[in-house]
């Protein structure tokens, strides 16, 4: 029964490092938040 219970809590920790290494990578839409965020300020000048 404790095998189980670790087995499922090593593939619930594993799946959690992938999504905080895919959160932590730039992606097209951050890049375009960022491009957006440039020109707003370019504007404010």
């Amino acid at each position: 029964m404790m095998k189980n219970g670790k087995s499922i809590f090593t593939v619930l920790a594993i799946i959690a490092l992938i999504v905080v290494l895919l959160g932590c990578q730039e992606g097209p839409l951050e890049r375009a938040g960022k491009k957006v965020d440039k020109a707003v300020e370019d504007i404010k000048k």
